[in-house]
């Protein structure tokens, strides 16, 4: 057999994670309504699908902005044809605007600093790429998404060392934390180049707040290291408080603006992963100019490019798209962790994100990351749903698991949560032996709750949806 390269071949990739078995097990035996009703419920994807059908209804209405229409085909050679690697100016400057009304209108963004990226895995990549050398390292506060183990470690040699955050505090990073870790990374003869921050988070579905921004901006400035913001998921804030942008702060405290760097995409806003639409924004003219260069290896499609310049150019649809996103999560948001309480499943407090942090300590047998692992073989073998443990995660405490919300239909919504129902029934029992409920009583008790659900926001199945807190506010 000929060698390929150890890179190839090693395991940086990260996916003999449960994170990426929990998708395995839902690639081979996929739930459907009518052809697999017994199959694994996906709910380890922080997918966007609630606005659709509001995005079909403009498509529609737009035909222009298709390649592959009568209206649009004049425009086709001349996308088809070579596009260097700087975008199409009209892209970039619709995106630029576009992050600048998701962040409330309260800053604004050079479109000359937009640099493209296929999604933001590829951003983040880049954007590693630039800051540090391999062996070098990035603190990183938990729990933390796991596919930066990819990202930002597979092809570039770079180190990721934990920022440990605790449940005890409802996860915030503090200085003590971050100081911890920086120690950490120099007993290990580990030169800390930067610091990864998510903000909104991904898993908790929390936000950063004002003050803890500046803090962070401040400790960044005193070691000299560099500060990448995560801000991919800042349109899917649905309640107060507001989302608060790293770019807000920088223009509040004194800081080297060469060490600030964002990654975007339009994945978790827009609900378009399949576009591949990375973005790296950075103050910092040498990163731009390297990055620039490197998107050569994951550009933006033109085809794409065409078709987001010209929705993004639309203020009607934009302003009318963010209020409708964050109506649809804040419904879903607050009908699922109801739902979850009911059946005394409690989550981590949140108000932004595409799924909840869902605290199953008291169902551990103990308190380890064994036992974490056994729950969560029970959950997609038996329960059949694929939600992710806190292990994954690189939660420092066993018993939480992220669980996606948005990625689904009501109904498929409405069988994932009788399932949860069942499983949280046949616990109980176990614990205190009781009758077991029948399979139509969990039904009628999950058609009772949405009934109150709908009730106490005075809503039929043909009512308005309640308007979330945050855009009441506004209107």
């Amino acid at each position: 057999m000929v060698a390929i390269s150890k890179i190839a071949t090693g395991n940086g990739h990260g996916e003999d994670s449960p994170y990426f078995d929990g998708w395995k097990a839902y690639e081979t035996n996929p739930f459907h309504p009518i052809d697999s009703p017994d199959g694994v419920i996906q709910m380890g994807l922080a997918e966007n699908q609630l606005c659709f059908n509001f995005i079909k209804k403009w498509v529609m209405e737009h035909p222009e902005a298709s390649l592959c229409s009568a209206e649009g085909v004049n425009k086709f050679k001349e996308t088809a044809l070579f596009q260097d690697y700087h975008g199409m100016p009209e892209f970039r400057e619709a995106v630029a605007k576009f992050m600048g009304k998701v962040r409330g209108g309260r800053v604004k963004f050079d479109p000359d600093r937009i640099v493209m990226s296929g999604g933001a895995t590829g951003a983040h990549e880049m954007v590693a790429f630039c800051l540090a050398d391999p062996g070098e390292a990035f603190l990183v506060p938990t729990p933390y998404y796991p596919g930066f183990d990819r990202d930002l470690r597979w092809r570039t040699g770079v180190e990721l060392v934990p920022v440990v955050c605790e449940s005890s505090n409802n996860f915030k990073i503090t200085r003590a934390a971050l100081e911890a870790a920086y120690e950490k990374a120099k007993e290990a003869n580990l030169r800390v180049k930067g610091l990864l921050i998510t903000n909104p988070s991904n898993p908790l579905g929390t936000i950063l707040d004002r003050d803890t921004l500046k803090g962070i901006v401040k400790f960044i400035n005193e070691k000299n290291i560099h500060l990448i913001g995560d801000e991919i998921y800042a349109a899917t804030v649905f309640m107060e408080p507001e989302f608060v942008s790293i770019s807000e702060i920088i223009e509040e405290v004194e800081c080297n603006r060469d060490l600030i760097h964002i990654v975007y995409s339009l994945s978790k806003d827009m609900g378009f992963p399949g576009f591949r639409v990375g973005i790296v924004y950075s103050y910092n003219d040498a990163v731009v100019s390297c990055a620039r260069k490197m998107s050569s290896f994951g550009l933006v499609s033109s085809q794409t490019q065409h078709l987001i310049a010209t929705m993004l150019s639309d203020d009607d649809f934009v302003d009318s798209f963010i209020v409708e996103s964050k109506e649809q999560l804040f419904k879903r948001h607050k009908y699922f962790t109801l739902s979850l309480s009911q059946v005394g499943i409690g989550s981590l407090k949140s108000n932004a994100g595409l799924f909840i942090w869902m605290d199953l300590r008291k169902l551990l047998k103990e308190k380890t990351f064994d036992a974490e692992m056994d729950l969560w073989r029970v959950i997609i073998n038996e329960v059949k749903l694929n939600v992710s443990p806190g292990s994954s995660f690189h939660c420092d405490e066993p018993g939480w698991f992220r669980v996606c919300f948005a990625n689904m239909d009501d109904n498929t919504m409405e069988v994932a949560l009788l399932r949860i129902t069942t499983f949280m029934h046949k616990h109980n029992e176990a614990m205190v032996p009781r009758k077991l409920c029948r399979r139509a009583s969990l039904k009628l008790s999950l058609s009772r709750r949405r009934d109150d659900f709908m009730s106490q926001n005075m809503m039929s199945p043909h009512s308005p949806i309640p308007q979330s807190p945050l855009v009441r506010a506004r209107t």
